[in-house]
This record gives structure tokens, sequence and C-alpha cells, in this order.
């Protein structure tokens, strides 16, 4: 029996609904990810660019554009036991530029910007609530990296109680297998995995419905 063959029969791999009113959440692109003059990071030009694509559209029909950066205080780089696993990450500390959302993003001063001390963008954050007031009923998750913290919050979008699309060119990791496997991993269990091409005909296929 196939690997698909296994996940069908037991009932993964089902397509995501999709609603009227969605959000793109970019997570952690941060020059501590993206500038590779730091070992934190990896190049994550292409995946920004078509990132980039998506939550320009985005804002032109209205809908909410959200941006993640881990930030730590001094005091807490001793005490967190993720730090002391991922001792690199130490070096996200709040005010320096490492925790800065890449400008290459498009970011604009009214998008929303989480700061969060964990892997999933909702521990611990106001971004379920934001995503609440204002409607959203389908959050398509981009960022980096594929297999920490934008799979993190892929679940956590879950269990929070909405849909999810994970564009798979607009997210970068440090190495390709993490990558492929948790696009694999994520598309049977929590999400629907697809492209930035069909996000924008999506995005826009709503925006002309409005």
């Amino acid at each position: 029996m196939s690997q698909h063959q296994v996940y069908d029969l037991a009932g993964f791999g089902r397509p995501v609904p999709r609603g009227q009113r969605p959000a793109i959440v970019v997570v952690d692109f941060t020059y501590g990810f993206t500038d590779t003059q730091y070992p934190t990071a990896a190049d994550m030009a292409a995946p920004i660019t078509a990132t980039r694509r998506l939550t320009d559209a985005a804002r032109s029909a209205g809908y909410p554009v959200i941006y993640t950066t881990i930030a730590f205080h001094p005091s807490e780089v001793t005490m967190l036991p993720w730090l002391k696993k991922a001792t690199g990450m130490a070096a996200l500390v709040e005010g320096s530029r490492l925790v800065q959302i890449d400008h290459a993003t498009g970011i604009q001063p009214d998008d929303p910007v989480v700061t969060k001390k964990g892997a999933s963008a909702f521990f611990g954050s106001s971004l379920a609530s934001m995503l609440a007031s204002a409607g959203v009923d389908t959050v398509v998750v981009t960022g980096a990296t594929t297999s920490g913290c934008v799979r993190a919050t892929v679940v956590d979008a879950v269990q929070s109680g909405f849909n999810v699309l994970v564009p798979e060119d607009c997210c970068a990791d440090r190495a390709k297998a993490p990558h492929d496997a948790n696009l694999y991993d994520m598309a049977q269990k929590y999400a629907d995995v697809t492209d930035s091409t069909e996000m924008l005909a999506w995005i826009t296929s709503l925006d002309r419905q409005a």
C-alpha cells in the first residue's frame, strides 16, 4: 500500500473549506531569519517576493495582513527552555535589527505586528482575537520557518477555529527536507497546501464578488 493510500484510508488530506474573509499571516520574515549575515538566517528572497504578491493583493481588497516577530527581553534569555534547546534564537532581542520585519516584505505602517515568545503566532498573543474581531474565517499562513513557526502557527490556527491555507512557495526553511516533510504533514492534517498563484486568483475572485 502506498503512502498516499495509507493516509487516504485513514481519512486525512481532505480539502479545507474556504470562507469569504481571509487574512494573511506573515510569520517571522524578520532580518534575523532573512539576512544571511546572521547565523539564524537563510536565503528567503523568493518566498518573500511570492508572499508580497499576496499581501499587496489582500491589502488592496481590504483583507487583514498581519506580521509576526520573535523578540525576547534580555532577562528572558536565560529563563526560557526553548532558548536552551535553540541557543541561536537568544540573539533575537527586543530593539535589535534581527527582530525587525524585513523591508522587502512590503510591510505598511498600518499592518499589525504580533510579538511572540514561542513558535506559534497564537501562543500568548492577541492574534486569535484580532482575527475574530476582523471577521476572518480563513487564514493564509506564510513565512519562516516551515518546520518551526509556520507549522506551529498552522496547528494553532486550526485549533482556534480557522480554515487554513499554506502557499508552499511563500514558506521558507533552512533545509529542503524539513520544509518538504512538514508541508506534506500539514497538507494531510491541518491545511490545504497550495501556491501563491492559486491564492492570488482566489483573493482576486473574492474581491470581484464583493
